[in-house]
């Protein structure tokens, strides 16, 4: 193909300038065509950005409000800045307390009698030295690697045992220092030795020097300058005790954190205001959406002119969709007090499609009738049997009223020992230690007080004491109950119900004189039953029913009590808010009406991308055929030219000739 350049040098006419508005041309009418959709696709894209954003920020205050807990709302405030209080609102209620903080919780501390030359160089004895804290216990070698008051330090403090250890210059010698890492008298100290390589190991030399229990001589091993002590507090004249400052759940919601001894009052309020703050903001919200849409999809009648989204039916649909929620009476409290949204002060605004709030009125409702507000916003099961108790729903729960039958009822894992041959016994270094297995998960290990036993009684009480101070147990959220059977026998219970419910001893140091022996306990069973007439699972106390069981499926309630057979029944409520939020995980999920219409927009993005790109491809091929048609044309009248110029000069070389032969 010749050259573009070289177009129009035989005719002057056929050159590059007209091969590119030929092509020009060509290319306007389909390019402006798609220039055009793909700036309407993007400005659509666009729209239904700002409309998935505004649906989306109706989910927030909506969640909240479906969490029965965020309509109970309760403040509590305390007379006495050092006994501080704080509300966990998902078990608080309203009440005033009488409180007198009598001792505060504090930690042990120890020091050596002795007064050491070198901290560095000076030997302290070496051997085994054992440390008991709480139910922990830790043994370290001391040799010559760490034969000194400083690496005896550095050796408890590298060890974990509970306890931190540190080395006093009083200006005439060094002295070792420890306390306890944790506070109360469950974390103090004991310490013995073994192995004592610079005499016994209770002689008061070598590194018995820093032995220490509460049992020993006065001026034998480490001295006792702080003693571990238990908070101590009375609430309405009930003493407690805790072995740290703060006190959890001694009322049901309420934790206190005290710092200072002293009496306070104990208010907790509801606190209406708080409420009613998160309705506002879901009021906000929504009128929020309404605005964006408008703005997308509103009509101005005087001018006559629509918006980008205007007509549209996804849009038309949320609105219908969200209205129809919003202005209904919720099924399930047709007879309440409360039913519908209307009835708490938020009305439609029927110029603007708004919301508009009557916070007083609110309130009111709120103070008034707070069970049926809290259905009226988050789902509720409520149940004709004051021993069964909603638990949840799931996704596919329906509103409704469902019948509870039970089968079995969940009990708790135990543990019975042996009738006690005789009292009173007597617990001594012999027999003092038991070590339990709690639902098959959790090792306890306690340490009885040495100290004779009247009764049976005394001895149960004894061993519940230790259990309840015992931390591994308080971590797992588990307990152990203990008592005396009807033949005098201990019995340990676990608090928890079902099949991993169980009490075991897997360890009993000599406890034949009062029926103990290492033994495996009987574990608990799980509840059993129909909800809705639907066999359903359990798991201890929770009766639930799982995906494909009709209405009630992923409905939960826990079953107390030992009654089987009938138990009334549990009307489901979805609350406004509860199902807004699924109405707006199903406009904006991966199969809503926001997302198909965006994923359909980016199609036709694509096609305009490929039609652009088949345009480009036929303009080049368009291109290419008129300059090879140009370039023959012009290779024609080069010839033409040419030939032209051969005839002009033949004619002009006989002009001549015919002038002499006319002469």
């Amino acid at each position: 193909m010749a050259n573009i350049s070289s177009l129009g040098l035989g005719s002057g006419v056929l050159n590059s300038d007209l091969v590119d508005q030929l092509v020009q041309a060509e290319r306007a009418p389909t390019e402006n065509r798609l220039t055009q959709k793909t700036e309407q696709t993007q400005a659509l894209l666009s729209a239904y950005g700002k409309l998935r954003s505004a649906v989306t920020e109706l989910r927030l205050p909506m969640r909240q409000l479906s969490a029965p807990d965020n309509l109970k709302a309760f403040s509590a405030s305390s007379s006495n800045e050092g006994i501080g209080v704080s509300v966990d609102n998902t078990k608080a209620s309203r009440g005033t307390y009488s409180v007198e903080v009598t001792s505060l919780a504090g930690a042990q501390a120890l020091a050596s009698r002795d007064v050491f030359a070198d901290r560095d160089a000076t030997s302290v004895g070496q051997g085994t030295l054992t440390l008991n804290v709480g139910d922990k216990t830790t043994n370290l070698t001391i040799d010559s690697s760490n034969d000194t008051l400083q690496g005896l330090a550095n050796a408890i403090n590298d060890s974990d045992a509970g306890v931190s250890a540190g080395v006093i210059d009083t200006g005439n010698g060094f002295q070792l220092v420890l306390s306890a890492d944790e506070t109360g008298t469950a974390n103090a100290v004991s310490i013995s030795v073994s192995g004592d390589t610079a005499g016994t190991d209770t002689d008061n030399e070598g590194l018995s020097r820093f032995a220490f229990n509460a049992g020993m001589d006065a001026d034998s091993g480490l001295q006792e300058t702080i003693a571990a002590s238990d908070a101590v507090m009375e609430i309405n004249g009930v003493e407690v005790t805790r072995s740290t400052n703060s006190f959890e759940n001694v009322i049901d919601g309420l934790t206190f954190d005290i710092t200072e001894t002293g009496s306070s009052t104990i208010k907790v309020q509801q606190d209406l205001g708080a409420v009613a703050d998160r309705v506002q903001g879901f009021v906000d919200k929504f009128n929020s959406l309404q605005s964006t849409i408008d703005s997308l999809a509103g009509f101005n009648a005087e001018a006559g002119v629509g918006s980008l989204l205007t007509g549209d039916s996804t849009v038309r649909s949320i609105q219908n969709q969200l209205r129809q929620v919003l202005t209904r009476v919720v099924p399930g409290l047709e007879n309440a007090s409360v039913r519908s949204l209307a009835d708490v002060g938020i009305t439609t605004n029927f110029e603007t499609g708004g919301l508009e709030f009557d916070r007083a009125k609110f309130e009111e409702q709120l103070k008034n009738n707070p069970d049926d507000v809290t259905a009226l916003f988050a789902e509720q099961g409520r149940t004709t049997d004051s021993q069964v108790e909603f638990v949840r729903s799931g996704l596919n729960t329906e509103p409704g009223r469902y019948d509870i039958n039970i089968t079995q009822a969940a009990t708790q894992g135990s543990l019975t020992g042996s009738a006690i041959s005789s009292v009173p016994f007597t617990i001594d270094a012999g027999n003092d230690e038991l070590t339990f297995q709690v639902n098959g998960e959790t090792s306890v290990s306690v340490q009885l007080t040495q100290q004779t036993y009247n009764t049976a009684q005394e001895l149960a009480d004894e061993i519940q004491a230790q259990l309840n101070a015992n931390n591994a147990l308080n971590a797992s959220g588990s307990g152990v109950q203990v008592g005396v059977g009807g033949g005098g026998e201990l019995t340990f219970t676990s608090s928890d119900y079902g099949s991993d419910s169980n009490v075991s001893l897997t360890s009993v140091e000599d406890g034949s004189a009062y029926g103990l022996s290492a033994a495996t306990g009987t574990s608990g069973v799980d509840v059993a039953g129909t909800i809705g007439g639907r066999t359903a699972e359990g798991d201890g106390q929770v009766l639930f029913l799982g995906s494909g069981n009709g209405g009630a499926s992923g409905l939960q309630v826990r079953i107390l009590g030992d009654q089987t057979g009938s138990r009334g029944s549990i009307t489901f409520v979805e609350g406004v808010a509860e199902r807004t939020v699924d109405l707006v995980s199903s406009f904006v999920g991966a199969d809503g009406a926001i997302e198909s219409r965006t994923e359909s927009l980016n199609r036709d993005l694509e096609q305009i991308q490929e039609n652009q790109a088949r345009l480009e491809e036929r303009i080049a091929a368009y291109r290419e055929r008129l300059v090879s048609q140009f370039t023959a044309a012009d290779s024609l009248i080069s010839q033409l030219n040419s030939t032209q110029d051969y005839v002009s000069q033949q004619l002009a070389a006989l002009a001549p000739q015919n002038n002499r032969n006319n002469n």
